[in-house]
């Protein structure tokens, strides 16, 4: 139902509505659904006239614009469109993990994987930065970071999204936090 590219808007918390054209409604208010960011709440579920759509409305479901949203509905068959609020209530559940512990050669890799990142950013060394922010604020969003560091949010999710490749960041709430693998990485590298 949802693309990966809302569910990680979703999750992020820049995405808090979709936009889908359908047959009948097919969800429902207060349902929930478990998906590969976590759980992904459902609030209203309301028929709208899609020429009625504004930027506002775009922006909300992650478009640029009200024209490029309209496009992408036209593309996606008949039927009516559905405004979906959504929320993210968090990461999937699950048993809890096991502690994770890092070998000498895959710290090494780690190390590797950090070292070419940060050679390779114009603005230099970043990622053990990022990591220590996200051990001390758990849930910290993008925008947040952007802020702070004076840098545009899309380039601030970029680095976090080439982090969470290597497995050591996650989704946390609304923003990113530490995986077990980036928790046991910090803890043996400081």
């Amino acid at each position: 139902m949802l693309s990966k590219r809302i569910l990680r808007g979703v999750a992020a918390g820049e995405i808090t509505e979709a936009y889908l054209r359908w047959p009948s409604r097919l969800a429902e208010p207060g349902s929930r659904l478990s998906t590969a960011v976590g759980t992904i709440g459902i609030g209203a579920v309301t028929r709208v006239d899609p020429g009625e759509l504004t930027d506002a409305d775009a922006r909300r479901a992650g478009f640029g614009s009200a024209a490029g949203l309209r496009s992408s509905l036209d593309k996606h068959g008949r039927g009516e469109v559905y405004r979906v609020v959504l929320h993210f209530e968090g990461p999937a559940e699950g048993p809890v993990p096991e502690p994770v512990v890092l070998g000498a050669r895959e710290r090494e890799r780690i190390d590797r994987e950090l070292a070419r990142l940060d050679v390779s950013a114009p603005r230099g060394p970043w990622t053990r930065q990022v990591l220590a922010e996200l051990a001390a604020r758990p849930g910290v969003r993008a925008a947040e970071l952007a802020a702070e560091q004076n840098r545009p949010v899309s380039r601030c999710k970029s680095d976090l999204w080439r982090l969470r490749e290597l497995g050591l960041v996650e989704p946390h709430g609304a923003g990113f936090g530490l995986s077990a693998r980036g928790r046991a990485f910090l803890e043996v590298s400081g």
